[in-house]
């Protein structure tokens, strides 16, 4: 698949760094070349990941030499999702074995009775109990022996495991036992996790399972990435630009899931903080977008060829640490992305009551949908929107990929011919396959609706407060519909949607992140107790932003132009679960406004727990400076007209005009039924809807009559 170049005037001179996407069905590359930006799409091979490389070398061309590349991956999410990661040891605390098992006993389906639990990643035969004692206050009560420690090892060596995790109680007040352990395992030869090194923080069976996760992706993530850096390094060490000078390998960065880059060495040794690697990419952009277009209020909407992943925005974009990742809790920040199984690729099927579902099962890229020609057999929702006529095969991937038609058509006419039941709401039972196709993509919509209901209504926000920045392959086919179901203000759609989140990717700054439990209670009104403490918390936060920036210093990064942001997280004392808040002089008050606004009340007059400390340091990377173009007055849209033919809306043909983007002028308009295709994407502008071009060249849908009031 050749390299397609889309026109960016408004870019200045920028150093070459490519940003890499590798999603399910697609792998994204995006180029800062100079004054320009380029994208490539190709398929995904989970085979050969290493295929990214020919990839990013295809972009660039043979003459230029390239800084940096920054990937956004999604091997150790799979590698976590499928259950295929390393066979790992726990190291813990002598009776606290079968804590990983345990676990919490919370339900996520509160009235089954039959609830099967996952099995944990570890199984009892490579849990190892160790004698040794830490008090809560971080007194060393009993500490590890050298015997034990020369058995334990013993042990390991003939257990044939593959990586190693260490866990220890309490270690978060003082890590001295877990270092000894882990002293005396290294020279073993394995991977080797430490809790205090990833999450010194309270509540162990969190810090246990962030452990785990770690040790268990730590050597499929890690030898993907020191395989990867060792072609990167091999194939740029020998070329010889136009400039005939000496060509340095380019660094290899990795997204995290928190929203920052990191060294891919450090990826490779802390690879849970990758697990949503490459959602954290779109979120990034999203913000950046919406910073330009100076809205505070955004719902970011990515929808690829195997899931639809959605974050609300209400002014940054926020982390969590209370992720859930393939039934396991996962306590490193991560940006607060929901994510749903429905993509382009989502393949449609009946269920037992007749009834039709979409996803989460994906055709991915291999073979993917039926349309693709590449060995499919089932209908998805790209297939649907080919049938109806959203999809023009004959300008997909601009025309360097046709669709093919007459497989997708005969394979819904196979669906139609399956024997079946009607369910009791009348599904089941379709007429054509232009029904059929309707159908699906109903049914994908319902899905992502309740996707972005969780994100909004259930958490308290109006959905008509907000705009919908949508991206992805598919989001475009989409948006507009998902919109007006939910009353959401606009939907943008930026340039190059289907490579967005490889340029957020780009955009990402290097952040590392940092934390401390501390369990300290909060003085009263006694003025001088109250300064003696926030000089405690001066000192502790010092510290934490020293550690930080000697990670970043040992990493090659210039940490003078690292940037701190610092967080405590509160809670009432006696509560079991604390809100997160900036550090300021007025702390205090700031919490209780904070809980007024999550839980409708506060109480000023109880004493207060600072839980945990926080810091992250940001050191910005370049960003490609956007300039606004002039608007065209009267700026007509009807000689931009490519194509007009029938397209399926509401059951029904309809003449719709087809419009090429990269034609479209800011302050041109046009209103629905409309199709506009360009390289990345398809988007549609349904009946109903006007389509308006920004002065940053965003296309933006609203309803008929909101246009007309704007």
């Amino acid at each position: 698949m050749k390299r397609r170049q889309l026109p960016q005037p408004n870019t200045a001179a920028m150093p070459q760094r490519i940003g890499v996407d590798s999603g399910g069905t697609f792998t994204d590359c995006v180029l800062f070349r100079g004054s320009r930006i380029e994208i490539l799409k190709v398929f995904s091979d989970p085979q050969a990941p290493h295929a990214t490389l020919e990839a990013v070398r295809q972009l660039l061309g043979e003459d230029a030499a390239l800084s940096a590349i920054i990937h956004g991956t999604t091997v150790g999410t799979n590698a976590l999702l499928e259950r295929r990661g390393a066979r790992v040891a726990l190291i813990t605390t002598a009776g606290f074995e079968d804590l990983i098992e345990i676990g919490r006993q919370n339900r996520s389906r509160l009235y089954d009775l039959n609830l099967q639990r996952d099995p944990p990643l570890i199984s009892r035969r490579w849990r190892f109990g160790v004698a040794e004692r830490t008090a809560a206050d971080g007194k060393i009560l009993l500490r590890p022996s050298p015997g034990a420690l020369r058995k334990l090892r013993q042990q390991l060596n003939r257990s044939g495991v593959e990586s190693i995790a260490i866990c220890l109680l309490f270690s978060y007040a003082n890590p001295a036992n877990e270092q000894a352990i882990a002293r005396a395992l290294r020279g073993i030869g394995l991977p080797v996790s430490v809790s205090h090194e990833l999450l010194p923080e309270f509540r162990e069976y969190e810090r246990l399972s962030t452990t785990v996760i770690n040790a268990y992706l730590a050597p499929r993530v890690g030898g993907y990435l020191n395989g990867l850096g060792r072609e990167t390094k091999g194939a740029f060490s020998g070329r010889k630009p136009a400039s005939r000078m000496k060509v340095t390998p380019p660094r290899l960065y990795v997204m995290q899931s928190s929203g920052g880059i990191t060294t891919a060495a450090r990826a490779a040794r802390e690879p849970v903080r990758t697990i949503l690697s490459g959602p954290a990419g779109g979120v990034v952009a999203t913000s950046w977008l919406a910073g330009l277009l100076r809205l505070a209020k955004v719902i970011s909407f990515d929808m690829g060829g195997t899931s639809t992943d959605v974050c609300l925005l209400d002014g940054a974009a926020k982390t969590t640490r209370e992720t859930t990742l393939a039934g396991v809790p996962v306590a490193v920040p991560v940006l607060d992305v929901h994510a749903v199984g429905a993509g382009g690729g989502s393949l449609a099927r009946l269920d037992a009551g007749g009834a039709l579902r979409v996803g989460p099962e994906s055709a991915g890229a291999i073979p993917g949908p039926v349309c693709y020609g590449r060995g499919g057999n089932a209908p998805t929702i790209t297939d649907a929107h080919l049938i109806l006529g959203r999809l023009d095969p004959d300008t997909f991937l601009a025309g360097k990929f046709r669709l093919d038609r007459a497989s997708a058509e005969k394979c819904f006419d196979d669906f139609l011919r399956r024997p079946r039941r009607q369910g009791k709401d009348g599904s089941g039972i379709w007429r054509s396959r232009q029904e059929l196709a309707e159908g699906i993509i109903a049914v994908g919509n319902a899905t992502m609706e309740k996707a972005l209901r969780v994100i909004s209504v259930e958490r308290g926000y109006d959905p008509r407060e907000f705009s919908l920045v949508c991206f992805g392959g598919a989001g475009g086919l989409h948006a507009a519909e998902l919109a007006r179901s939910l009353g959401l203000a606009r939907v943008i759609v930026p340039q190059n949607p289907g490579a967005f989140s490889a340029i957020g990717v780009l955009l990402s700054d290097i952040v590392s992140d940092v934390s401390q439990s501390v369990l300290l209670a909060v003085p009263g009104d006694l003025p001088e107790a109250f300064a003696a403490f926030q000089k405690s918390l001066e000192r502790r936060f010092e510290e934490l932003e020293n550690r930080s920036r000697r990670q970043l210093r040992r990493d090659g990064f210039p940490v003078r132009a690292a940037g701190a942001e610092r967080r405590l997280e509160l809670r009432y004392r006696g509560q079991s679960y604390e809100l997160s808040i900036p550090y300021t002089l007025r702390f205090a008050d700031d919490f209780h406004r904070a809980h007024e606004r999550a839980y409708g009340y506060s109480d000023p007059a109880r004493p207060l727990e600072v839980v945990n400390l926080r810091v992250r340091l940001a050191i910005p990377t370049p960003k490609p400076p956007v300039r606004p173009q002039r608007i065209l007055k009267n700026a007509g849209s009807a000689s931009e007209v490519v194509q007009s033919k029938p397209v399926w809306f509401a059951g029904s043909p309809v003449a719709t005009a087809f419009y090429e983007r990269v034609r479209l002028g800011a302050g041109m308009t046009f209103r629905g039924p409309a199709i506009v295709t360009e390289y990345s994407s398809t988007t549609v502008v349904p009946p109903g809807f006007a389509c308006r071009v920004d002065e940053y060249l965003n296309l933006v849908l609203q309803p008929n009559a909101t246009m007309r009031s704007s």
